[in-house]
């Protein structure tokens, strides 16, 4: 039996302000944008090629905004997506090449944190 992981909350203070972040700057697809009830809406987004989303919006989690740390999607090319999000407003990190991989870090408006690497060749 597989044990897939699908969503991973985002705790965000302003749920449209944050979805316009990772949507617009980010390159995330807007998969879902529901108002259940007064107490709860359910925004979910998914990153390219990805089959785990993010979950964001009210009534989502306890967590407070920006305590998600250190988060991790791996890329092909970690020199294109730093490209990629520099040209869309993104403060990204310089690339920070280690024996185990290539990295790039950035936050949202919140605080919540990112990785993205680019796996070594394999021999």
């Amino acid at each position: 039996m597989d044990w897939k992981l699908e969503l991973v909350p985002v705790p965000v203070t302003d749920v449209d302000r944050a979805k316009a972040f990772y949507v617009a700057q980010v390159g995330f697809n807007a998969d879902y944008d529901v108002q259940v009830n007064d107490q709860l809406r359910f925004v979910q987004l998914t990153p390219p090629g990805s089959a785990c989303s993010l979950v964001m919006g009210t009534g989502i989690t306890k967590m407070e905004p920006g305590s998600q740390q250190g988060l991790q999607i791996v890329v092909a090319d970690v020199k294109t997506a730093r490209e990629q999000l520099i040209s869309r407003g993104v403060e990204v990190s310089e690339i920070d090449v280690q024996p185990w991989g290539s990295f790039i870090y950035f936050g949202d408006p919140d605080g919540n944190t990112w990785a993205l690497q680019q796996l070594p060749p394999r021999s």
